[in-house]
């Protein structure tokens, strides 16, 4: 079990927080969260890549010129490899990209990353309870409060964002904002700092404890 203060929106202690989220072995810790990294990222790549074999290319019916005579290289057919705009050798061509990893690992990867982070995780009491319309410069006076740099990579993880707070952070190139059931473990890992809401710590509890 680990415990933080919770930060009211002002900036001042309101209480304290706890989380206790069953984790991997130390000894091999490092290596889930690392292949649960990788998945996340190869699962991101498209995989639309494609050329054209010499079979695909256009044309080359015919002989592009006389096979003698030219004092050139003899040629059969302008979609050779050899020509601009034949075919390609070994070209990429759509496929996927998943790797595979079961959902206990995955779960187990998660929690691990999130309890290792916790140093660096701010929990907030009644995050932007206050705010009506969107104001980006509300969100900016905030992390300014915490201490947190304008250059910092900072994850903000709530149980239920609503439209103002999310038109408030999109304009923020450094903040990101994900709702606590969609936690992932590079954003969690790639985050300079985590502020999670009060009712997003309840929420973690319900979707990814006990186990």
């Amino acid at each position: 079990m680990i415990n933080c203060s919770v930060i009211d929106w002002e900036g001042k202690e309101a209480g304290k927080a706890t989380l206790d989220l069953k984790v991997a072995k130390e000894s091999t810790a490092v290596d889930l969260m690392h292949r649960a990294v990788l998945r996340q990222q190869a699962h991101s790549r498209q995989g639309t890549a494609s050329t054209l074999t010499r079979a695909e290319v256009r044309g080359g019916g015919r002989k592009p010129y006389k096979q003698k005579g030219t004092g050139r290289a003899r040629q059969g057919s302008i979609r050779t490899p050899l020509r601009p705009g034949g075919g390609i050798i070994f070209g990429p061509k759509p496929r996927q990209y998943n790797l595979g990893m079961n959902r206990k690992e995955r779960r187990l990867a998660l929690r691990t990353a999130l309890m290792a982070r916790f140093n660096d995780v701010i929990a907030v009491k009644d995050f932007t309870s206050n705010l009506k319309v969107p104001k980006t410069k509300e969100i900016k006076d905030f992390l300014f409060r915490l201490g947190i740099s304008a250059n910092s990579k900072v994850l903000i993880i709530l149980s239920e964002p609503s439209e103002v707070i999310l038109k408030s952070v999109r304009n923020l190139e450094k903040v990101k904002l994900i709702p606590a059931e969609h936690l992932n473990v590079f954003d969690l890992l790639n985050a300079n700092s985590l502020i999670i809401s009060e009712n997003a710590f309840i929420k973690i509890k319900e979707v990814y404890g006990d186990e």
